[in-house]
């Protein structure tokens, strides 16, 4: 699910996140601009154009309907997506990275074809519930277009089938008015911004902010095709050293590795999310924003939010297995960290693409 749109006048943050800001920019932003330099010389400023093809004049802030700055504050507006004709992702060498070596025969054996038909019925069922229950709550709730995943697609780098609309979260971001399209990492969802376009250039034509961040091709040089990773203490040495399925080759990001705080946003790099990435956003919501690198001992690192999760003026949601390396900063800053209960999950449950801790990503209405 996407905030769209929060109570005006709310919290931007800026109060709870200031110190930790100033913190973490003296010790991790230098240090991250230097990662950043050293693995991509060919990095450089781009100059931002606009191209319109009609006159579109910006709404003043109070009259656009996208308007959001944290993860709090009450909601108003909301993406929700759609488990319809959602397809299992190819095994290919970034799928593989992020996913654990008991679900590789599922993926070897349903690569481009329909999810499980039960599975997919009751996904539907749970989010038109998911649906109701914020209508409830005096929600407004926005769908996706309902497209056909199963049609192969082919570039001059790539082919592959599509996967899915039903994480708006990990594809769209909202800073302020401003809607932002990650450009994604995965090949299989290399098109799934065209299930929110209609919605994204409605919301354009209300006032809204529209920014796509640049495409990457998903060349094979954007993955390291020989990454080894047999067991979790493959994975937990590797992301220790830093090293990622995700090569420096060009940017890439999914949105969900973001989490916002007014006027300061924390980001981990991930096995999706690299530092080219980082650094065009860094670059593109200066000087308005601070961009803040944290990171979490976690052995396969894909979206924050199962990990880390701001969730009011200095107060996070702190995953007690996947501890972050810079907490004594934020405890430092005077931040109440909280640690949630274990999850009782089964054993037996098919996690194919999330783990029993997914219950630590959650919407908060108010």
């Amino acid at each position: 699910m996407l905030r769209v749109r929060c109570l005006r006048g709310g919290s931007r943050g800026a109060e709870a996140a200031h110190l930790i800001g100033a913190l973490l920019g003296r010790s991790v932003a230098g240090w991250a601009q230097r990662v950043f330099q050293s693995t991509s010389s060919a990095a450089a400023a781009q100059p931002r154009h606009a191209a319109e093809e009609e006159h579109v004049t910006e709404s003043a802030p109070q009259e656009c309907p996208v308007c959001s700055y944290n993860e709090w504050d009450p909601l108003e507006e909301v993406i929700v997506g759609r488990a319809e004709n959602a397809h299992v992702p190819p095994f290919t060498v970034e799928v593989k990275a992020n996913t654990y070596e008991k679900y590789w025969p599922f993926y070897q054996k349903h690569g481009g074809q329909s999810f499980p038909a039960d599975h997919l019925k009751k996904a539907v069922a749970e989010i038109e519930e998911m649906c109701n229950i914020l209508r409830h709550e005096g929600v407004v709730v926005r769908r996706p277009e309902p497209l056909d995943w199963s049609l192969e697609y082919k570039t001059p780098d790539f082919s592959s089938t599509g996967m899915y609309a039903a994480m708006p979260r990990d594809i769209l971001m909202v800073v302020g008015n401003e809607i932002i399209e990650a450009p994604m990492a995965w090949r299989a969802r290399f098109f799934e911004y065209r299930a929110y376009r209609p919605l994204i250039k409605e919301y354009f034509r209300k006032g809204a902010k529209w920014t796509t961040a640049p495409k990457p091709t998903m060349a094979d040089e954007l993955y390291d095709q020989e990454y080894p990773i047999r067991t979790v203490e493959d994975r937990h040495k590797l992301a220790a050293q830093g090293k990622f399925v995700t090569t420096e080759h060009e940017p890439c990001f999914d949105a969900a590795d973001f989490i916002r705080a007014g006027t300061d946003l924390f980001v981990q790099r991930s096995q999706v999310t690299n530092y080219m990435g980082i650094e065009w956003m860094r670059r593109h919501l200066a000087p308005d924003y601070k961009i803040h690198i944290i990171s979490f001992k976690d052995p396969n690192p894909m979206h924050i939010d199962a990990t880390f999760n701001i969730i009011g003026p200095g107060l996070v949601l702190s995953n007690p297995d996947r501890p972050c390396r810079q907490i004594e900063m934020f405890k430092k800053a005077g931040w109440t960290v909280v640690k949630p209960p274990t999850p009782l999950i089964p054993d037996d449950h098919p996690l194919w693409m999330s783990s029993k801790w997914l219950f630590h990503d959650f919407l908060m209405l108010r």
